[in-house]
């Protein structure tokens, strides 16, 4: 049976951040997992690049089988909407499932608490204390790289989708490391200068 892998979106969702890691799940594990979308309502949520995505699930709704959550950056990470998302965010980190955010929803992710054990990043360690504000207590583990992995959590900042949707798929077990990192540099290095993936 596929593994439920859930993207949560607010408007205006950062589309680019979400594309390379649902189509890496398709393409390098066919069948293995099920892209789904969750937002706070089932309401159409906008992407700045001006897609439309009717969600799968509300943050009320979603089922108890799930592999991970990925949330997508975007500004609504900032306004009072996001506040849907914490029950959700706090259940995947107490239960030891994968747990992802990128751009703002990395910030966010500081705001429900995950991040005060793991090493992580995001788009500056300022916003993870203003957006994380009293629950934010992991300034030390705080590194300025693009994406990093600790365990179950995976944080990037908005540059970052490339190695975002690496570093889930490691954390996933989506397909044998060295496939992943195949994937990877092909996307990252481009066509003629890195070796073709087997997909």
């Amino acid at each position: 049976m596929a593994k439920t892998v859930l993207f949560g979106l607010l408007a205006p969702y950062a589309d680019w951040e979400a594309a390379y890691l649902a189509s890496a799940l398709n393409m390098l594990a066919p069948g293995a997992f099920a892209v789904r979308t969750v937002s706070v309502s089932r309401e159409p949520v906008a992407s700045i690049g001006g897609f439309q995505v009717m969600p799968d699930f509300d943050a009320a709704s979603v089922p108890d089988d799930y592999a991970a959550l990925a949330l997508i950056g975007g500004m609504g990470w900032r306004g009072g909407a996001a506040r849907g998302f914490l029950p959700l965010a706090e259940d995947y980190f107490r239960r030891g499932k994968v747990l992802g955010g990128i751009c703002d929803a990395a910030a966010f992710l500081a705001r429900a608490g995950a991040l005060n054990h793991v090493r992580h990043t995001a788009n500056s360690l300022d916003d993870l204390k203003n957006l994380g504000g009293p629950a934010y207590a992991g300034e030390a583990l705080f590194a300025a790289k693009q994406a990093v992995r600790d365990g179950n959590i995976v944080t990037a900042n908005g540059t970052a989708p490339l190695e975002f949707a690496r570093e889930m798929l490691l954390a996933l077990e989506a397909a044998p490391e060295e496939k992943i990192r195949g994937w990877y540099d092909f996307h990252k290095l481009g066509f003629y200068t890195a070796p073709m993936p087997e997909m």
